[in-house]
């Protein structure tokens, strides 16, 4: 009797042990830990007011960027950020303030929207996706831009600001290249 009750009692200890890191990265999978959450995977409902407070962050910039003003840049990016423009340049916070104001960098004849947005919660940090139009006017006549920006937000001191950004130019809507 004592033999089947330990023969028992060692399997269901092999059992556990065995299990338990499956059970580990079922939690993990779970959005505490793991940076990949699956696609299918429900979201919390701090990560679901995060994404709706990060596409409302990116939407607020967009629509202020015609403006120029140097403050609407400098909340938005962190002091240490890495950005890549479509052209494949990389530069820094100093370059992209010092940019305001060069046709490009920001022009007061352009109006900008984004859709598309996907994005990727992980507790202080995020990762923000979504298409980019630009709608301007170019020699007299309109012109509508479409890019794909990646971003990476990062929350100190209670705000976001972003800590890299990616855009990339796309052809518009009807395949025209750019």
């Amino acid at each position: 009797m004592r033999m089947k009750y330990m023969k028992r009692r060692g399997l269901k200890l092999f059992v556990v042990a065995a299990l338990l890191p499956v059970i580990s990265s079922g939690m993990l999978a779970q959005g505490k830990v793991n940076p990949t959450p699956k696609a299918s995977q429900a979201l919390s409902a701090k990560d679901v007011a995060t994404v709706g407070e990060l596409t409302q962050i990116v939407r607020a910039f967009l629509a202020d960027v015609p403006t120029g003003d140097r403050q609407v840049f400098n909340a938005f990016f962190a002091d240490d950020v890495i950005y890549t423009r479509a052209t494949g340049v990389t530069v820094d916070k100093s370059e992209i303030l010092n940019n305001i104001g060069i046709r490009g960098a920001t022009d007061p004849q352009a109006t900008y929207e984004a859709d598309g947005f996907t994005v990727h919660p992980y507790q202080d940090t995020a990762v923000v996706n979504f298409r980019l139009v630009m709608h301007t006017v170019v020699d007299g006549k309109p012109q509508t831009v479409y890019f794909r920006n990646t971003g990476t937000f990062l929350k100190r001191n209670s705000k976001w600001q972003v800590i890299a950004w990616q855009a990339t130019r796309v052809p518009d809507a009807t395949g025209t290249k750019p």
